[in-house]
């Protein structure tokens, strides 16, 4: 989709003004994508590390950025993930309305596993003994029914300054009507104790329910201190190495943010390292001219994956990492399961082949990469069939293929086979894992896979994507020019975004339209004032309302797009109908239909890299190598053909079977699958000979 550049792929070359950077930090590697003013795209990938600002920092070293020419610095990070399932967090507290102390622990009642009477959920991260109470209390209506205690007050600050607390979480009843109260506590708290990080649920999360508006506010509270000790050590780096810009951080909703503004909305990080990938896959299908489309992103972890239907996204409100603690940030949904090229293979008590959800990470990673690891990965099993070579991000990684078979033969000795035909099992569980996944976000939600096109990046989204596209029948697939490092160009793609909302619970036929135009005005003045903090110019603004809406007694609600001033109410209520149909498969058209909240989503329109056409000639194409190649659904090896990815021009075509090898993934082609090469750089693969888009 962004035009070939002499030096993509490699570390050579310096960069100019106007480029743009970003770098996204994977599980296994980080990734560098840097756009010039021309189009030219070039790439690097190292491995990740502990410290994520030194992976940055290394990434733009392996990638030669001279940061005073750049312009524009955009990062995906997964930071605030990582701490959340590593439970690494700075000292917190909650304090909250007198007897509501376990609405955290209390939750929703439900399990991952509905069928496992003995699995305990996730503890709250927060314990008991650091969730303090204090008296006072706003009705529904938000009138106050109990003044705050300043007794109790004055005791709970006493606590968090003995307690040595660094970030507190105020979550008090019914503050989404009324925010007096948690306001006050956040006044005296930071009067008391200025070094303490606060975050109050009425500006977090105003919205009715408990549990969820409690979750998601102790998870902000809790990434808050460390993303502002991130972003203020990665910003100070950057400064000193000549950038001058803004860094922008890209949250899961789809857009940026500044580092102040995500400090104070941290818990938006939680799903940023996904979103990006999900960005990259729409954009690359838009401008193929698919308006439905299935992202798959396969790295060294896991494989993410996410759906376009008619050209949009879907948006989630109630996400978790861990289940039972819901974050209700607006995230783009992505599915993730452990399914990565470092995916670890075992066999359980039953003596069934399993793959992942363990991971070997990036250190020690796969056995093959010969840092310690033993046990046998995705990787490893790839590497025994034939379909690696022994060289990995430009030659900064080397694989050994020794140390593959080693691995791979202990899963051969525990399942009475060859290390071969265990190589085989490894890769096709592993896809079945994949391809499970996909039914989920396609066939469950009413999609016909057939009608998609699979958009298939990562490290190693390219080696399984033919085999998955046969499994659910989608007739085409798109490989970018640069699989490993689509994730990073995501973050070129979006603009600045914040999202607010507001409780607005109202029959539609009984509903005043003046106040609910009253209501979007006051949301889009503080749309507006977000985005000049965050230096966006007035011109480049662009607001969307939305009004969330549902059957009376319904707790589920859906967003219906508003355009224009709210002049009259007429039409909301048939709109929901047919949406609610379109989701759930039936609409009740005699019930009665309410308002339960308006939002306004605010956009700060940033300038896209531009597509640019390839104009090359057409060389003789000639396979560098020949490989012998066990395919999965074949007992015998095959002597393959290996062509190089940067040898490959506009309207090249190869038939498989094939390998299409390249610094940052291989692409697979199976037998009777082929792939051509449009005009800028995509691979559009056909995965059986015959098949038609529907």
């Amino acid at each position: 989709m962004i035009g070939h550049d002499p030096v993509a792929g490699s570390a050579e070359g310096r960069c100019v003004l106007g480029q743009r950077v970003a770098v996204d930090i994977g599980g296994t590697f980080t990734d560098v994508c840097v756009v010039g003013g021309g189009g030219g795209l070039l790439v690097a990938k190292v491995p990740t590390s502990d410290h994520a600002v030194e992976a940055v920092l290394h990434g733009l070293d392996e990638a030669s950025v001279d940061l005073s020419a750049v312009e524009f610095f955009s990062h995906g990070t997964t930071v605030a993930t990582n701490a959340l399932l590593n439970r690494r967090f700075p000292k917190a507290a909650l304090i909250t309305t007198r007897g509501f102390r376990d609405v955290l622990e209390v939750g929703r009642g439900t399990k991952s596993d509905l069928w496992d009477a003995y699995a305990d959920g996730a503890p709250p991260y927060i314990v008991r003994r650091d969730r303090l109470v204090v008296s006072e209390r706003v009705d529904g209506m938000g009138r106050v029914i109990t003044p705050l205690d300043p007794h109790d007050v004055d005791a709970v600050i006493e606590t968090l300054r003995r307690r040595g607390v660094e970030t507190v979480a105020v979550c008090f009843l019914n503050s989404y009507v009324n925010p007096a109260h948690e306001r006050e506590m956040e006044r005296l708290i930071k009067e008391a104790l200025p070094e303490v990080a606060v975050s109050i649920s009425s500006t977090v999360l105003p919205e009715i329910q408990e549990h969820e508006r409690f979750s998601t506010t102790v998870v902000n509270a809790l990434l808050s201190p460390l993303i502002r000790q991130y972003t203020t050590g990665l910003e100070s780096e950057l400064h000193q190495a000549g950038y001058r810009g803004k860094l922008q951080l890209l949250h899961g909703g789809g857009g940026l943010m500044t580092a102040s503004t995500a400090e104070r909305y941290a818990g938006r990080l939680a799903s940023s390292g996904v979103a990006a990938g999900a960005i990259a896959s729409k954009h690359i299908a838009l401008a193929c001219g698919f308006e439905n489309s299935i992202g798959l992103d396969i790295g060294g972890t896991s494989a993410d994956i996410s759906i376009v239907a008619d050209g949009q996204s879907r948006i989630v409100r109630n996400w978790h990492v861990d289940y039972g603690h819901p974050i209700c940030f607006p995230s783009l949904e992505v599915l993730t399961i452990g399914a990565g090229g470092g995916s670890l293979a075992w066999v359980d008590d039953g003596g069934a082949l399993r793959v992942g959800p363990q991971s070997a990470g990036a250190v020690p990673g796969p056995a093959c990469y010969g840092l310690g690891g033993a046990a046998a990965t995705t990787t490893d099993a790839q590497l025994v069939l034939g379909r690696l070579s022994t060289s990995l991000a430009g030659g900064r990684r080397m694989l050994d293929p020794d140390l593959a078979a080693r691995a791979v033969s202990q899963v051969a000795a525990q399942l009475g086979c060859s290390i071969e035909d265990a190589a085989v099992g490894i890769v096709r569980v592993a896809s079945a894992n994949m391809a499970d996944a996909l039914r989920i976000m396609s066939v469950r939600r009413g999609h016909d896979p057939r009608e998609f096109a699979l958009v298939a990046f990562g490290g190693a989204g390219p080696l399984h994507a033919v085999e998955l596209a046969l499994e659910l029948g989608i007739p085409e697939i798109v490989i970018p020019p640069h699989p490993g490092a689509t994730s990073a160009l995501g973050c070129l793609l979006v603009d600045t975004r914040h999202d607010f909302a507001r409780m607005f619970i109202r029959d539609v036929d009984s509903a005043d339209p003046y106040e609910v135009e009253s209501a979007f005005l006051e949301l889009e003045s503080s749309a507006r004032d977000s985005l000049l903090n965050d230096h966006v110019e007035p011109e480049r603004m662009s607001l969307q309302r939305f009004v969330e809406m549902r059957y009376r007694g319904q707790s589920r609600s859906l967003p219906i797009a508003v355009d224009g001033p709210i002049r009259g109410l007429d039409g909301l209520a048939a709109k929901f109908h047919t949406q609610h149909h379109r989701e759930f498969g039936f609409s009740q058209l005699e019930a009665e239909v309410e308002l339960y909240q308006l939002s306004v989503s605010a956009l700060g329109v940033i300038d896209k890299p531009q597509v640019v056409p390839e104009t090359w000639g057409a060389p003789p194409l000639n396979p560098a190598e020949r490989r012998s190649v066990r395919a999965v659904g074949s007992n015998g090896w095959t002597e393959t053909p290996v062509f190089e990815r940067a040898d490959l021009f506009p309207e090249a075509r190869i038939e498989g079977p094939a390998l299409i090898s390249q610094s940052d993934s291989t692409t697979l082609l199976p037998a009777e699958s082929s792939a051509v090469v449009d005009d800028v750089l995509n691979l559009r693969v056909t995965p059986q000979t015959g098949t038609k888009r529907r």
